[in-house]
């Protein structure tokens, strides 16, 4: 961008250049992107990498023996679509996956609610540190404890044994794997949506009371909508993380149960297939990617409309 100046004496001086006004903007912006940049770089080697190479095992051949054949064929993946067991197992991995989620939403959102509009400030830390507490503790500890608490002896069957009920089979059960997989989940739903409500501003319940409004109408009208960016990131993570969970599985549902985590572990680690065990995690992987993102572009058009 050049401009014309006058000299006193009339004369036109030569014009001067100034710069772009974006040119400043991009000067600007390349410190940050020199400080982004090693972070950048660090997640594409250590994520992406391994991924890429995990992909490229999966288009292998696998050959008893040599355990795996330098290929480029897409056979593992029709084994997967050809094979009805292994998508009975995906169809197991997502209902209880998306139960467990379900649930996670259902006991979490009253318990963040609760968290913050009706606890003291006294009593609020202490509460949201009894939530966070089993985090603390490795899931393989904690699905030991609930084998103790859900086996055929355990402590829920001699508890309704002394009302002079009959033993439930608990352990080895689906009901069991949904059982491990909420507790598991519970505290991540609980803190994701308590951070959301907490941003929530008291006096909009309040004004919707004073209109007439009933608890129940207040928080399906107004709270509801404003949470629901929490709600559609707690259930994202829970769903993600139920989805590739394994120690629960494993633990709880017993050898006769499978999903599809304990299912890539058996292919690579005891079948020695890594080709076919890399196309199962790649199915997995797609299939939760496209679930969330499309739950996720959904959950965004519906709050727009409730902003609106």
């Amino acid at each position: 961008m050049s401009t014309a100046t006058t000299s006193p004496g009339g004369a036109s001086a030569p014009p001067l250049n100034l710069p772009a006004p974006g040119a400043r903007e991009r000067r600007r912006l390349s410190p940050a992107f020199g400080l982004a940049a090693p972070g950048t770089l660090f997640v594409v080697l250590a994520l992406m990498g391994p991924l890429a190479l995990m992909f490229r095992y999966s288009l292998n051949r696998f050959v008893p023996g040599q355990m795996m054949v330098e290929a480029f064929t897409l056979a593992n993946y029709q084994k997967f679509f050809a094979d009805s067991y292994y998508q009975e197992v995906l169809a197991t991995t997502l209902w209880v996956s998306g139960l467990s989620t379900l649930l996670c939403l259902l006991a979490g959102f009253p318990v963040a609610y609760f968290l913050v509009r009706q606890a003291s400030d006294k009593w609020k830390g202490r509460l949201l540190l009894l939530v966070i507490l089993p985090l603390l503790m490795g899931n393989a500890v904690r699905t030991a404890a609930w084998m103790v608490i859900l086996g055929d002896k355990g402590l829920f069957n001699a508890f309704i044994g002394t009302l002079g009920l009959s033993p439930v089979k608990l352990m080895y059960t689906p009901t069991a794997v949904v059982i491990g997989l909420v507790s598991v989940l519970l505290p991540f739903m609980i803190v994701t949506l308590q951070s959301v409500i907490e941003g929530i501003d008291a006096n909009l319940e309040a004004a919707a009371s004073s209109l007439g409004a009933s608890h129940l109408t207040t928080l399906w009208r107004v709270v509801l909508p404003l949470a629901l960016p929490g709600i559609l990131a707690g259930t994202m993570l829970c769903f993600i993380l139920s989805m590739n969970a394994y120690a629960t599985p494993v633990l709880i549902g017993g050898p006769s149960f499978q999903m599809m985590a304990p299912a890539v572990y058996q292919q690579v680690a005891k079948a020695m297939n890594w080709p076919f065990g890399a196309a199962l995690a790649f199915v997995l992987m797609a299939v939760t990617l496209v679930l969330t993102t499309t739950a996720n572009v959904l959950v965004q058009r519906r709050y727009r409309r409730w902003s609106e």
